[in-house]
């Protein structure tokens, strides 16, 4: 009778890890992805042509930079306190990051801001990405959305973080 038992067990076993592996080969093994349309909304694009106006002929302009690229967690701390500090800043970017053409050092780093900026998520997310750029020692300038821009004003924004010679 013990036998019957256990052997019931294990076939129910093995057919719990059949069902397993059958799911296992449903999933999909290649996502299917599209394009999307523009790289820049059409905010971001008429910024971006004032900005390249505004900089000068040894600034570099990137857009859409992840900001794991740009900063890294500090040196020294638990592994997992690294990978928390870095999976904060890894799905993030910078609307736009200045860089001296010669080098491509960072100069600094530009926000776009929005109504969206208004959220609570958002004034979170903007408040970490404040205090994560100032420990990173990296200038973040926030420049709100407008209809059109002044190529003199956002030279003023700027000058202080490119050369012009």
């Amino acid at each position: 009778m013990s036998w019957a038992i256990i052997l019931v067990i294990v076939a129910l076993f093995a057919v719990q890890i059949l069902k397993l592996l059958q799911k296992q080969e449903e999933r999909p093994t290649s996502y299917q992805y599209r394009k999307r349309d523009f790289l820049f909304s059409p905010a971001e694009r008429s910024f971006l042509g004032v900005l390249m106006q505004s900089v000068g002929d040894n600034t570099q302009v990137f857009g859409k930079v992840r900001v794991a690229d740009v900063i890294t967690p500090q040196k020294g701390m638990s592994r997992s306190d690294w990978q928390k500090a870095f999976n904060k800043i890894s799905g993030k970017h910078f609307d736009f990051l200045l860089c001296d053409k010669n080098d491509l050092s960072i100069l600094c780093a530009i926000e776009l801001n929005d109504s969206s900026h208004d959220s609570l998520k958002r004034k979170d997310r903007d408040k970490f990405l404040d205090s994560a750029c100032r420990s990173a020692n990296i200038p973040l300038i926030k420049v709100p959305v407008q209809a059109t821009y002044s190529i003199h004003k956002i030279r003023q924004l700027i000058a202080s973080y490119i050369s012009e010679s």
